[in-house]
């Protein structure tokens, strides 16, 4: 009898301080600690992107959260890819038997040529090894080529319950449905069956250490309606160029393909956050949305974004902040600042945007991001 009691009052006090937070993959509402810290495709920088080896290696240097991006097989699986075309991210190119395979496709309005992912079963891609998608800044990366298969969701989940495990912590996953009007398009759509699978794996609704996350307005909507896990507006650069065949990139492809004219810029306005918080808890835009690059490539001054974005109700996301030289301000590469390998001081980086206010950021080298948080706190 005492020890039921002690049960009940220990239940309810956790109930108290957050809610449900009975287990390691549904911890509620006090999740996830701020600044929150997600490995961009697990520890991409050190690892080829994408690959159990990358999410692990993210885990180990502290990531809170790991990130996977998912595209579907042709028998509807999803598996973790940054994009549905894997000619630059396995060695496809090499394998004789998927010669054939080789195609053009338009995906969001862009032709691409090259092999797909749901042109292939789940079975035929995991013959397939993962290579490292950006050699030129990570040659360090390539010594891991054909390692290392393409994981499945439910591998990623898998890993990501065993070490919460094992290391007593919570670590929340962060997937991004890519092309989600194109994948419905062709009859493999992601919503439900990401959400199917979350739910079958443990996740439960608001408790949930997950954040869905898309660049697309109208599936995050139908995400909304299927589940109560946090849902993340992404906003790509609204200053991004059209693609060489004229066809928008600065606004989300499902207002493209309604022939509507909103772009990114319009969903950054402190009307367009409201509109968003009506269906997301979390916006992350693109890094120079919260603090812009001068004319110099120097960090400028933050933008209101921040503060718009709070004053809406949502937490606040940015991505993607990388160690390497090209991807720095100019007078935080170093020593070489001309080298496109060389790390320079991403944790100055970092700590600029802490100051702006963020409440997460998305990092290529986890060890890097857990540094400047530790510095910044």
């Amino acid at each position: 009898m005492l020890a039921t009691t002690i049960a009940t009052v220990v239940v309810s006090l956790l109930n108290a301080c957050g809610g449900q937070q009975d287990d390691l993959q549904n911890p509620g509402s006090a999740w996830p600690p701020t600044p929150a810290v997600t490995g961009h495709r697990g520890a991409s920088a050190l690892r080829p992107e994408h690959t159990l080896a990358s999410y692990l290696q993210a885990i180990d240097d502290g990531a809170d959260i790991i990130e996977p991006d998912l595209v579907a097989t042709k028998d509807g699986v999803l598996v973790a890819r940054h994009e549905n075309d894997i000619s630059g991210t396995t060695n496809v190119a090499a394998a004789s038997a998927f010669a054939a395979r080789k195609t053009t496709k338009t995906i969001d309005g862009v032709p691409v040529n090259g092999w797909f992912t749901e042109d292939f079963t789940l079975a035929e891609l995991k013959t397939l090894r993962a290579k490292e998608r950006i050699p030129a800044n990570r040659p360090a990366n390539a010594a891991f080529d054909g390692q290392f298969e393409i994981p499945t969701l439910q591998e990623v989940i898998d890993l990501v319950k065993k070490e919460s495990a094992a290391r007593h912590k919570v670590i929340g996953i962060y997937p991004e449905t890519k092309h989600p009007s194109y994948f419905k398009s062709i009859g493999l759509p992601l919503e439900k069956r990401l959400v199917d699978q979350l739910v079958a794996s443990g996740y439960r609704g608001k408790a949930a250490a997950v954040f869905i996350q898309s660049f697309e307005v109208a599936n995050l909507k139908e995400l909304r309606g299927m589940t109560d896990m946090r849902i993340v507006q992404l906003i790509d650069n609204p200053k991004n160029p059209p693609a060489p065949n004229g066809a928008p990139r600065n606004a989300p492809y499902d207002f493209v393909a309604a022939g509507s004219a909103r772009t990114y810029a319009d969903m950054v306005t402190p009307a367009g956050l409201k509109d968003i918080a009506a269906y997301a808890d979390v916006v992350s835009p693109y890094k120079e949305v919260i603090i812009a690059r001068t004319a110099a490539n120097e960090l400028g001054t933050p933008t209101s974004f921040v503060a718009d974005a709070k004053a809406a109700g949502l937490k606040v996301h940015t991505w993607t902040l990388r160690p390497e030289n090209p991807f720095l301000p100019v007078s935080l590469r170093k020593p070489d600042v001309a080298s496109l390998t060389q790390r320079g001081d991403s944790v100055a980086e970092i700590n600029a945007y802490l100051k702006a206010g963020i409440d997460g950021f998305f990092t290529d080298d986890p060890a890097v991001g857990r540094a400047a948080v530790t510095a910044f706190k």
